[in-house]
């Protein structure tokens, strides 16, 4: 019975300790790797870029609103790149008139610098793309994307990858912790993908279910070795 209790407090030794590391990790400031990928930008008129709540695919701008996208490195929930252009839509589609049944939709793509770019790829001479999406009225922030920058390119589960040809290959890619980012961080807040703490604070979701994960193998430790004795 003795050895049975050794054996069952090692185990839970040994996962209390694996949890503590699990939260030292998540405790420790953010220096992991960043993302390289397209960040997607709205604004309703304004001067400045407000980071999008949520994907081009299902935001809907009204006439008169800019969408921006920005290709760059990023290496967490704070400090994306906004678009180098304004979003100006009366100097991009002021001279678009309405038409009945359509919208009008100010489009900037900004493919970002060299240290933005993915190995072996160069982003286009002209960085900034700007148009005049003319589309109809319940047409979606892709659509308006499409009008204005094919090809389009979309991985499996739908994200954007690549806007006008660029970048040829990958998608939202992991960047090692040394690699360069890209330069004029903001305060924009964003989760980047598969960044799992979008507001920035606390463990991510991953640390949480590998924190449970360490508990459940230490208490069926525990429970086994009491069945031995």
């Amino acid at each position: 019975m003795r050895a049975t209790r050794r054996t069952g407090a090692r185990a839970a030794g040994a996962a209390a300790g694996a949890l503590l590391t699990l939260t030292a990790v998540a405790a420790a400031p953010a220096q992991a790797a960043g993302y390289r990928y397209w960040s997607f930008w709205e604004s309703d008129g304004g001067a400045s870029w407000t980071y999008a709540t949520q994907g081009p695919a299902t935001a809907r701008p009204a006439d008169g609103d800019a969408i921006g996208f920005r290709f760059a490195v990023s290496q967490g929930t704070s400090d994306t790149s906004r678009p180098s252009v304004a979003p100006d839509f009366a100097g991009i589609c002021g001279g678009v008139e309405k038409k009945d049944g359509g919208k009008r939709i100010a489009v900037v793509v900004d493919f970002g610098g060299p240290a933005d770019a993915p190995p072996g790829e160069h982003p286009p001479r002209k960085t900034v793309k700007v148009g005049c999406a003319e589309v109809r009225e319940d047409a979606t922030g892709a659509e308006a994307l499409a009008a204005v920058a094919k090809p389009l390119r979309y991985d499996s589960a739908a994200m954007l990858c690549g806007i006008a040809g660029y970048p040829a290959r990958g998608c939202g890619e992991q960047v090692a912790e040394n690699a360069p980012a890209s330069a004029a961080p903001t305060g924009a807040a964003t989760t980047a993908p598969g960044d799992g703490d979008g507001d920035g604070g606390g463990p991510s979701f991953g640390v949480l279910v590998g924190g449970a994960a360490v508990l459940a193998l230490g208490g069926a430790a525990i429970w086994k070795a009491r069945r031995r004795g």
